[in-house]
């Protein structure tokens, strides 16, 4: 595969990440309880900006890390867990909790995603925690918030996007609701409690002082439905349909996925300008004064026949000579792509957000940098996510100053 070999190779030796200098949180230490994806997602960006990330997991690993077992189950787990220093601790146990607080006092980041009510029950709740460091930020992503009638629901992305209406409105109106395909869900709320951390950290500068901040799975994702919601309101209240690959808010035509010879393009003319130059791609000026696509409005009242028209011409053309032509009339457009042309998609690789690395567990495997760029500095350099408790000696000993004894009772005793 020409794109792997044309970049550079990361190290295999899971080491400590980078010390993270110039970058902009170049210096925190964030202690990162959490599991799945979006906790992990939120540390992993915060990890790609720089700072020394501590993950600490219970004795089996996180849920994440036991998937590993199923196989292909262990990428996201390297996806989302590199450039993070691993530890175990028992924080059921008295000891393991009076180490955890000891970390917590030297700590800037404390990110967890239980469900509410879990760290409260293990002694480790925002309110101790804050006692024992006040310029602390405690920063929880929860399904439903800490707080209202859902607070205790359980909560999983599928059950969040039924719930938040996005399964709705996902599909073709005569079919079965349908998950979206990603976890839109748990990445949504990891990028907001990124930024939740973030804010605080900024208030803190000023203030000297931490607070809790907290994500809701369903809030974060309320904004995306705008389309949709445009329709529901616009209609006066009545549930709109499944739009399948059109428009959320039928507000828009030509919109749509089209069949090409190979596959299918996505096509978008969201103003006439659009709208013409699709036309001269096709080769169908003549329609430019037909009243029936004079304007966004009178389209979308011609939404079928649009839809026919520019089907009819997409089909007689592969993907590659649909993407050529329409690029040349710029008309917003795009292949449908499978998942083996993103993997290897060479403008993510030229850009460096792409990487093939060596795993020291799963091998050659491709992950993602992060998708926020810091002026200059390059992309964090990758590091491969570590084996459970990689870093248990450094943390412990070197971090807390345990004796080597100390630390071989602690292991003895199932602490770490």
């Amino acid at each position: 595969m020409g794109i792997e070999h044309s970049n550079a190779r990361v190290g295999t030796q899971a080491s400590a990440a980078p010390s993270g200098q110039g970058y902009p949180f170049s210096g925190l230490v964030v202690l990162d309880l959490s599991h799945i994806y979006n906790g992990p997602y939120a540390t992993f960006l915060m990890a790609m900006a720089g700072a020394e990330v501590i993950k600490i997991e219970p004795h089996g690993g996180e849920h994440l890390r036991v998937r590993a077992s199923l196989g292909g189950a262990a990428l996201p787990f390297a996806m989302l867990n590199g450039n993070k220093k691993s530890v175990t601790l028992n924080l059921k146990s008295e000891r393991g909790r009076e180490l955890f607080l000891q970390m917590v006092r030297s700590a800037d980041v404390l990110v967890e995603n239980f469900a509410p009510g879990v760290t409260e029950r293990l002694g480790i709740g925002p309110e101790v925690l804050q006692a024992a460091n006040p310029r602390l930020i405690y920063a929880s992503s929860t399904g439903y918030g800490r707080s209202g009638p859902y607070r205790d629901y359980p909560a999983m992305d599928i059950t969040v996007q039924a719930m938040s209406g996005i399964m709705s409105i996902t599909g073709f109106p005569d079919s079965p609701p349908v998950k979206s395909g990603p976890a839109l869900c748990d990445f949504f709320a990891g990028i907001h409690l990124y930024a939740g951390i973030a804010t605080a950290l900024y208030e803190r500068e000023k203030t000297g002082k931490g607070r809790l901040v907290e994500v809701s799975m369903q809030e974060a994702v309320y904004a995306s439905l705008s389309s949709n919601l445009a329709l529901y309101h616009g209609s006066g209240g009545k549930v709109p349909v499944r739009t399948g690959n059109r428009h959320g808010g039928l507000a828009e035509a030509p919109y749509n996925v089209y069949p090409a010879s190979d596959g299918h393009v996505a096509i978008i003319c969201n103003n006439n300008r659009h709208f013409h130059a699709l036309l001269n791609a096709m080769g169908r000026e003549d329609l430019k004064d037909d009243p029936r696509f004079r304007d966004l409005k009178t389209r979308v009242a011609h939404i079928d026949e649009i839809d026919a028209l520019v089907g009819q011409w997409t089909q007689r053309y592969t993907k590659a000579e649909l993407v050529e032509r329409l690029l040349a009339h710029r008309v917003p457009h795009a292949p449908v792509r499978d998942l083996s042309e993103v993997v290897n998609d060479p403008h993510m690789h030229a850009r460096g957000s792409l990487q093939w690395i060596d795993h020291p567990q799963y091998g050659r495997i491709v992950v993602q940098n992060s998708p926020i760029r810091y002026e200059g500095v390059p992309p964090m350099p990758l590091e491969p996510s570590s084996p459970l408790g990689a870093q248990n000696r450094e943390v412990f000993c070197e971090r807390l100053g345990l004796s080597e004894q100390e630390f071989e009772d602690l292991r003895r005793d199932g602490v770490v």
